[in-house]
C-alpha cells in the first residue's frame, strides 16, 4: 500500500535526501506562492463581501488556506521535487550473506529445523534475486566465520555463535572489497554476550547496513532453564556458602521442581521450589558446606519435568577453589570477662581460623594466647604495618580508645581500608561510646554513628531478633530452612547486657535487632569500608546462648564461627588473581587480572608477574602479565584455552629475586554447552542490529522485496539516483481531498 501511494519504497524516504530539480531558484517559487496567495486572499474577500448571506469570521480564512495549499503543492510540483538516494551499482558490489550455523539452528519449529528453514528461504528465490543485481558471498557464521559455496553445506552443528566477531570480520573485509550490504539469517542467539558497541560503531563508520532475518519461536515452549548462578570463586575449608541460583520457566507455573547441587556425583544440597509465573526470573538460595581444601566443580541442576522440550539447559557448572590456609584473627580484650572465654571456646573446632588473643589483665600487663612465637605481641598491640597487616581480621572488646596511640589508631584505619581486613567492635563498659570512640578518627570505620555521651552500656537483659537482612545472611543462619531459622532465633535465651550504638549509617546492614524493655535497638550491624569490612556487636552477653541451653547445643559456636569467618574470609593477600569468567563455555578466551601490593599493601607496579598454566593432556604454558598504565598495581594478560577441560593458573609476582607473593586461579572450558540456553529467537537483538546499522528486520512475507531494498546503501560502489516525486498518486489524492473539502464548505456556507 505504501508503494502504491508514494511510488517508492520506505527505504527511499528513510535514506534519501529531499531535493528540488527545477531550473529556477527556490526564491522564485516562494515569491510566486506569496503573490498568488495574496491575490487569492483579495479575490475571496471581494467576492464574499458581495454574497447575499455574507461570510464572516474565520470562514474566509479557511477557504483562503485551502486554495493556497493547492497552489503551494502545484508550485512545488513545477519545481520537480525528488529524493536523492545512494544506490549500489548493479554487478559491481558484493552482498555478504551470513547464515547462523551453530547448534541452536538444529532446534525444530513446527517440525522443521531452523537450519532447514533458513536453507529453504535462501533457495526459494532470495539468492537468485540477489544474484541478478549483485555478487554474492555466502558465509557460515558460528564460532568462526567461514565462506561456503552453497547453503547445502550448512550443518547446524557448530558449538557456538559469535555474531559480533563475524560481523566485525565482514566489516574489516569491506575495507578492501566493495561490500555494499550484509544479510544475516539467525535465531539471534550470541554466546559472546551480545554484539558490542565497537562492532556497531565500525559497521556505522563504514555505512554498512545489516539486514536481518529471524528464525525460531518467538513464544517459548514448555521449558525450565537455569540462567545464572552467583557463587564466590574461593572459600575457606569447611565454610558454609550460599549460592544464588536464578532460573525461569514456561508452561509449569505453580508446579514443584527439585533444585540440586552436586560435586563429583555427591549431593551437597537439594530443595524443592515452587515455580514462578511464566517468564519471570526466580532466584533461590542454596546453602552448603565447602568441605576440604581442593579445586571443585559444582553442578547445579533442575530435575526435568514432564513434556519439557529442552532438558540441556536445566543445569550449569561453577568452580570453587577451597583454600587450605588458616586465617589469623587478633582479638584484643580490655578486661577478663565471660564473653572473651566463650568466644575463644566457640572457635576451637574451626580448623581454618587461628584466634590470637591479647587480654589486658592489669593496666600494664597482657596475657597472650595462640601466638606463633614468643616475640609476637610481646610489646603489646602492633605498632608497625608488617606486624598488624599479618592478621586477616581484628576484634576489639572492652578497650577504651586511649589505650591505642595515634599511630596505632591510624594503623587500624589502614588495616581495614588499605589491607582489606575485617574489624569487629564488641560492647563493654569501656567500649564504643563509653571508651571515647564516638569522637575519634576511627568513627568513620564503623557502620553506626555512635552516640556522643556516656551511660550507653546497660547490664539489663535484652532479646535478639532477626531482621530481613539477617535472615538472608550466612552469619545468622543457624538452620537451613529460613522459616525454621527465624523461629530458632525467637527461642534464643536473652542477652545479659546491651549497649546503645546509635543509628546505622547509609549502606550499613542491620542483621539483628534487640528488644530491651520497650526499646528496639540494633544489635549486629555490618558494612563494607574501603577494601575491608567492619561490624559492631552491641552486647557482651551472648555467652548466655551457651550457658542457658543444653551442653550439646551448638548454636553459640555456630554463630561465632560464622561471624569470625565473615570477618576474615575476604581479606586479600598481596597478590590477588581474578578473571571475569571462570567457566569458558564454547570460548577459550581468558582475561587474567592480578592485583599486586607491596609489604605496606600499597599498589606495586615495579614487579614481574607471570602466570604458569597447567591444563588437560599435559598442557603447560607461561604467560607474562603487563602492568595497567592507568591503574597502578594491576596487571593484565589475555590467553586462549584451546582444549576443553580444567585448568589451573598460578600467578607469581617477583621483584628481582624476591618473591612478592602468589595466588592460584582455576578455570574450565566446556564446549557444546552455550547453544543449549536461550533457544528462542532473540528478535530484539536482530531488530536493534538492523536499526542501528541502517538495515531492516525482515518478516518472511516481505522477503520478495529484499533484493530491491538492499540496493539502497552508502557502502560499496554507489551512484546517486534522483527518485521523482511529482507523479506520486498520494499528491493527486491530497489535492483532490483539499478541493473536495473546499467544495463541501462552500455548499454548506452558500457561497458556491
Amino acid at each position: 500500500m505504501f508503494e502504491l501511494l508514494f511510488q517508492h519504497s520506505p527505504s527511499v524516504f528513510a535514506k534519501g535526501e529531499f531535493v528540488l530539480l527545477g531550473s529556477m531558484p527556490v526564491w522564485v517559487m516562494v515569491l510566486l506562492g506569496l503573490l498568488i496567495a495574496g491575490g487569492l486572499g483579495w479575490a475571496i474577500r471581494a467576492r464574499l463581501a458581495k454574497a447575499p448571506s455574507g461570510v464572516s469570521g474565520v470562514r474566509p480564512v479557511i477557504l483562503w488556506a485551502l486554495q493556497s495549499t493547492v497552489v503551494a503543492v502545484v508550485l512545488l510540483l513545477l519545481w520537480n521535487p525528488a529524493m536523492m538516494v545512494s544506490e549500489l551499482k548493479p554487478q559491481q558490489n558484493i552482498v555478504a550473506v551470513l547464515v547462523d550455523d551453530s547448534r541452536s539452528m538444529s532446534l525444530t519449529d513446527d517440525g522443521k529445523t531452523l537450519r532447514d528453514r533458513a536453507v529453504a528461504v535462501l533457495e526459494s528465490g532470495l539468492l537468485a534475486g540477489l544474484e541478478k543485481k549483485f555478487q554474492i558471498r555466502l558465509y557460515r557464521a558460528a564460532d568462526t566465520l567461514q565462506r561456503i559455496a552453497s547453503p547445502q553445506e550448512l550443518t547446524a552443528a557448530r558449538p557456538a555463535t559469535r555474531l559480533g566477531d563475524s560481523l566485525k570480520q565482514v566489516a574489516s573485509e569491506s575495507a578492501g572489497l566493495p561490500i555494499g550490504a550484509v544479510m544475516l539469517l539467525s535465531d539471534g542467539s550470541d554466546n559472546s554476550g551480545g554484539i558490542d558497541l565497537d562492532t556497531i560503531a565500525e559497521l556505522r563508520n563504514r555505512r554498512l547496513p545489516v539486514h536481518t532475518i529471524g528464525f525460531g519461536k518467538l513464544k517459548p515452549g514448555r521449558d525450565l532453564e537455569i540462567s545464572d548462578v552467583q557463587l564466590a570463586p574461593r572459600a575457606m575449608a569447611d565454610s558454609r556458602l550460599a549460592a544464588q541460583v536464578t532460573f525461569f520457566q514456561h508452561g509449569y507455573a505453580g508446579q514443584k521442581a527439585k533444585l540440586s547441587l552436586r560435586e563429583s556425583g555427591k549431593v551437597l544440597a537439594s530443595q524443592n521450589v515452587t515455580l514462578a509465573p511464566d517468564g519471570r526470573m526466580q532466584t533461590e538460595t542454596m546453602l552448603f558446606n565447602a568441605g576440604t581444601a581442593a579445586a571443585k566443580s559444582l553442578h547445579f541442576s533442575l530435575e526435568p519435568l514432564s513434556g519439557e522440550e529442552n532438558q540441556f539447559n536445566n543445569s550449569t557448572t561453577r568452580l570453587l577453589n577451597v583454600e587450605a590456609g588458616k586465617r589469623r584473627i587478633l582479638y584484643v580484650e580490655g578486661e577478663p570477662r565471660w564473653e572473651f572465654k566463650f568466644i575463644r571456646r566457640a572457635h576451637q573446632d574451626d580448623r581454618s581460623i587461628q584466634l590470637v588473643t591479647m587480654l589486658r589483665t592489669t593496666q600494664n600487663k597482657i596475657y597472650r594466647q595462640d601466638i606463633d612465637n614468643p616475640a609476637e605481641l610481646a610489646e603489646g598491640f602492633p605498632g608497625r604495618v608488617e606486624e598488624l597487616f599479618g592478621y586477616h581480621a581484628l576484634i576489639i572488646g572492652s578497650v577504651e580508645l586511649g589505650y591505642f596511640t595515634s599511630a596505632q589508631q591510624e594503623l587500624i584505619r589502614q588495616f581495614v581500608d588499605r589491607r582489606g581486613g575485617g574489624l569487629l567492635l564488641l560492647a563493654g563498659r569501656a567500649a564504643l561510646s563509653e571508651g571515647g570512640w564516638a569522637k575519634s578518627s576511627l568513627a568513620e570505620l564503623l557502620p553506626v554513628s555512635l552516640p556522643d555521651r556516656k551511660a550507653t552500656f546497660h547490664r539489663e537483659p535484652a532479646t535478639a531478633s532477626l531482621t530481613p537482612a539477617g535472615a538472608e545472611s550466612l552469619i545468622c543462619r543457624l538452620v537451613e530452612d529460613p522459616a525454621r531459622n527465624a523461629e530458632r532465633w525467637k527461642k534464643m535465651p536473652h542477652l545479659m547486657d546491651f549497649q546503645e550504638i546509635g543509628e546505622p549509617k547509609p549502606g550499613a546492614a542491620v542483621l539483628m535487632d534487640m528488644t530491651a524493655g520497650q526499646r528496639k535497638l540494633p544489635l549486629l550491624v555490618t558494612q563494607n569500608y574501603g577494601r575491608g569490612r567492619s561490624a559492631v556487636m552491641a552486647s557482651s552477653g551472648t555467652w548466655r546462648w551457651q550457658m542457658s541451653q543444653p551442653l550439646e547445643d551448638q548454636t553459640h559456636e555456630m554463630f561465632w564461627q560464622q561471624l569470625l569467618r565473615w570477618l576474615a574470609s575476604d581479606t586479600p593477600g598481596r597478590v590477588v588473581a581474578s578473571t571475569p569468567r571462570q567457566m569458558l563455555f564454547d570460548d577459550g578466551r581468558l582475561a587474567l587480572t592480578a592485583e599486586l601490593r607491596d609489604k605496606n599493601y600499597l599498589p606495586a607496579s615495579d614487579a614481574r608477574v607471570e602466570a604458569r598454566i597447567l591444563g588437560p593432556e599435559g598442557l603447560a604454558a607461561q604467560v607474562e602479565l603487563t602492568p595497567d598504565a592507568s591503574n597502578p598495581g594491576l596487571f593484565h594478560a589475555d590467553w586462549a584455552a584451546e582444549k576443553p577441560g580444567s585448568y589451573l593458573a598460578e600467578i607469581l609476582a617477583k621483584r628481582g629475586d624476591e618473591e612478592v607473593g602468589r595466588d592460584v586461579l582455576t578455570f574450565q572450558r566446556q564446549d557444546g554447552v552455550a547453544e543449549n540456553f536461550r533457544t528462542g529467537q532473540n528478535r530484539e537483538l536482530l531488530e536493534k542490529l538492523a536499526a542501528q546499522t541502517g538495515g531492516r528486520y525482515w518478516q518472511m512475507e516481505e522477503l520478495n522485496k529484499l533484493p530491491g531494498e538492499i540496493a539502497y546503501s552508502e557502502a560499496g560502489i554507489t551512484v546517486r539516483q534522483a527518485k521523482p516525486l511529482w507523479s506520486m498518486p498520494a499528491i493527486f489524492l491530497f489535492i483532490l481531498l483539499v478541493k473536495a473539502v473546499e467544495w463541501i464548505l462552500r455548499r454548506r456556507w452558500g457561497v458556491v
